[in-house]
């Protein structure tokens, strides 16, 4: 305890347990509605575009690559909407060859950047968000509230809408709802988060802040409500307790808590086996 009242004393750590608890609160919220749309592994292929994105803004020489890189995120999170809905180009493949894709695209501009002195320390860090967390500021805190209020209050304002879409889009279609609106804005507030949650856990582990919470909390109870409330609160011990062990056994904080949520995901199907579900 004393380490860790040591180490919450810098700044950088203070803001980096606030913005981990945030987005991964996000993240849980979002995640179960990809994973009931199956589309749990769009956080992955996203994650991968926004790799890109930074690569490119990197040798444009931006300032802010946020600038650049929530658009072109935001962009490809509706591309992968609209493609994955096509009878020729189902989701699985689209969110695979754009992932793919932008990936190679970021590895091979970074390589190509003029003064790349450290490519692998760049890559690296971008791919595990280890040392992102170190330069966290306070508006990177701001950010992360403003994002959370937003995600919060979409599903304060839309659940029932949010429900229907999620569940049988053709029952509410019939019912005068524009999916493809929602659907959209499900797509945009997904691709922000995301971005946001590279700085956490780097681009290869975001998938598991979307797909872990959902998955254990679906273990153990039935309704969509229950499953979200659980999922968030799965989300928020998961990274806050990852960080907290990433500062007394230092290690890396991402990987800290995606081992953490895989832990509470194996608790979880023993406790739904359990109650036989």
């Amino acid at each position: 305890m004393d380490k860790i009242a040591y180490y919450l004393s810098f700044p950088f750590v203070r803001y980096a347990f606030l913005v981990g608890i945030l987005v991964a609160l996000c993240a849980a919220l979002l995640g179960v509605i990809l994973v009931l749309k199956r589309f749990s592994f769009i956080g992955d292929g996203l994650s991968h575009v926004a790799f890109g994105a930074i690569a490119i803004a990197s040798v444009m020489k931006l300032t802010n690559n946020l600038v650049f890189v929530f658009p072109v995120t935001i962009l490809a999170a509706v591309v992968l909407l609209k493609t994955g809905q096509s009878k020729r180009l189902h989701g699985d493949a689209a969110i695979a060859m754009i992932s793919v894709g932008a990936l190679a695209l970021g590895y091979f501009l970074l390589c190509k950047r003029p003064n790349s002195t450290n490519v692998s320390g760049d890559v690296c860090s971008t791919l595990f968000g280890s040392q992102n967390m170190l330069s966290l500021q306070l508006n990177d805190v701001l950010l992360c509230l403003v994002m959370s209020l937003l995600v919060i209050g979409m599903f304060l304002l839309f659940y029932r809408k949010i429900f229907a879409v999620t569940f049988d889009e053709n029952f509410a279609r019939s019912t005068g709802l524009h999916v493809a609106a929602y659907n959209t804005m499900i797509a945009a507030v997904t691709a922000v988060v995301i971005v946001l949650a590279m700085n956490l856990v780097g681009s290869l582990l975001v998938s598991a802040l979307i797909i872990f919470p959902a998955l254990s909390s679906m273990r153990i109870f039935r309704s969509f409500r229950a499953v979200m409330l659980c999922s968030a609160g799965f989300a928020v011990f998961g990274a806050a307790a990852g960080i907290l062990l990433s500062v007394v056994w230092s290690t890396p904080p991402g990987a800290t808590i995606v081992i953490f949520d895989m832990g509470m995901f194996g608790l979880s199907a023993l406790a739904g086996w359990l109650l036989g579900r």
